[in-house]
């Protein structure tokens, strides 16, 4: 009787753990589904108002051309006079090389600052640093957009002065990657730290016992090793630079042709073309910043997938 009475107790114990298990993958699951559908809500409703400019006729100023739309070099907005033509291909490459740039500027002063504070800065010092870093990633963009405007405009027109160029006032490709380079290099900085304290210890202590200098462990063993976590690092530090609106509009000059190469001249984003004509609420100019978010969604897509198939090709650690 009591060896019964046991099963029948361990059975109902089992039960008790399947369902808590159960619940618990349940709850996951809502949760996924509820994370999920806010991003298809979002491009719903995004491409249901991005998508008119290109089939109505916009009271009377007819079909926007999307061809023409994707593929041209000004952004005409009517003012003495009401037009459809929009484009936006100069400003995909604009959005593009700036933040490539402010990429290219931020990833070496991250890792090294990473690789600082992880490896070689002493544990009250690292602790500090890594305090300071997690502050300036919690920064909202305006302040970056005002020291922006209110410093790094007042430095290029000078460094332009210098050399003898008109950067109107400022505001140029160089100030905005210079802004979007101080945003980004935070989560750079913190996801590489991450990525180089997960190395183990035996890979260091390897490299050591194998006659390495610790300078030599650093930057040929430890960061080789971390090269898969740096490097999504650097895809979300490129995905803030494509997405980022409000600091960028304060300091770039929102050129109406391009594409703008050249360091000292005004540019474009996406992001920046979309909130300067958020101030309407009907019509094709309002209607078409949504047009405009619908190309920046497949530009951070296609990058991201250009980026993780470049991750997974170099994300092998081969320590030689």
């Amino acid at each position: 009787m009591q060896t019964i009475k046991n099963m029948f107790q361990s059975l109902k114990i089992k039960n008790k753990k399947e369902l808590a298990d159960i619940l618990i993958r349940g709850l996951f699951l809502f949760t996924t589904i509820l994370s999920a559908s806010f991003i298809v809500i979002i491009i719903i409703f995004v491409a249901e108002e991005g998508i008119k400019p290109f089939i109505s006729n916009n009271d009377g100023l007819g079909r926007v051309n999307f061809l023409q739309f994707i593929t041209g070099t000004t952004w005409l907005k009517g003012t003495a006079f009401q037009s459809n033509l929009y484009s936006v291909g100069f400003i995909i490459v604009n959005t593009l090389y700036i933040s490539f740039l402010a990429l290219l500027l931020s990833m070496p002063i991250g890792v090294l600052t990473a690789l600082f504070i992880a490896k070689i800065a002493p544990k009250k010092i690292s602790a500090i640093l890594r305090t300071v870093v997690e502050l300036l990633a919690s920064i909202p963009s305006i302040v970056y957009g005002l020291f922006g405007s209110g410093v790094i405009l007042v430095f290029v027109y000078n460094l332009a002065n210098l050399f003898g160029i008109q950067s109107k006032g400022g505001n140029s490709v160089l100030a905005t990657v210079l802004v979007l380079s101080i945003m980004i290099l935070p989560t750079i900085t913190a996801l590489s730290e991450v990525a180089i304290r997960s190395v183990g210890k035996e890979i260091e202590h390897g490299s050591l016992a194998l006659g390495a200098t610790k300078t030599q462990t650093n930057f040929k063993v430890v960061l080789t090793s971390a090269k898969s976590g740096i490097f999504s690092a650097a895809i979300l530090g490129i995905g803030r630079a494509l997405g980022e609106a409000t600091a960028v509009s304060l300091v770039a000059g929102n050129a109406r042709s391009g594409p703008t190469l050249d360091f000292f001249e005004t540019t474009a984003t996406l992001t920046s073309t979309m909130l300067q004509g958020l101030k309407e609420t009907t019509g094709l100019d309002y209607d078409i910043r949504f047009s405009v978010g619908i190309i920046l969604m497949v530009v951070i897509l296609i990058t991201n997938a250009l980026l993780n198939l470049a991750k997974r090709k170099i994300g092998n650690v081969n320590v030689k």
